[in-house]
């Protein structure tokens, strides 16, 4: 829904974000809210992540990756599709600032496995406590599922490279 990045943004006006959504009908929603609120730090982009990861964004140029609430793609025969799988921890890697960080959250407790599974091995990534300051951030979905009584699950890695 945009409401982490868009209010992420208000608190850090001194920094750069780029939000990316695949589906158009988010990024008219969120550029609108960003344009109400004079937001001139935030960027938008209708894009596939995982092309634009692997791709097009430049190397070592972002503090922090958060992904919230990726598609679970519950199905087995669709969880090919998911975004974070064993590339993803390479993929953050490339883009990431020194000492960047990956801030993941779901509310599908087999995709967080998957999640922490996937990082496991990245011997350039350490697990670490998500920062209050993002954790008490919830998003529209978090919210949702939340109030369903689907706790959120989430996870955060330190790139130490």
């Amino acid at each position: 829904d945009g409401g982490f990045l868009l209010e992420w943004a208000t608190r850090h006006p001194e920094k750069n974000f780029l939000g990316v959504e695949r589906l158009l009908g988010r990024i008219r929603k969120l550029d609108k809210k960003g344009s109400r609120a004079n937001l001139t730090n935030l960027r938008l982009l209708r894009f596939e992540a995982r092309y634009l990861l692997q791709y097009l964004l430049p190397a070592a140029a972002f503090e922090a990756v958060h992904i919230y609430f990726p598609d679970p793609w519950p199905k087995d025969k669709h969880a090919r599709h998911r975004l974070i799988d064993e590339k993803f921890p390479e993929l953050a890697r490339r883009i990431l600032a020194p000492n960047g960080s990956v801030h993941l959250r779901t509310d599908d407790p087999e995709y967080f496995v998957q999640m922490q599974k996937s990082f496991a091995p990245a011997k350039d990534f350490s697990s670490t406590e998500t920062p209050k300051e993002l954790a008490v951030l919830t998003t529209e979905f978090e919210r949702q599922w939340n109030e369903e009584g689907k706790p959120t699950l989430r996870v955060s890695y330190h790139s130490i490279s």
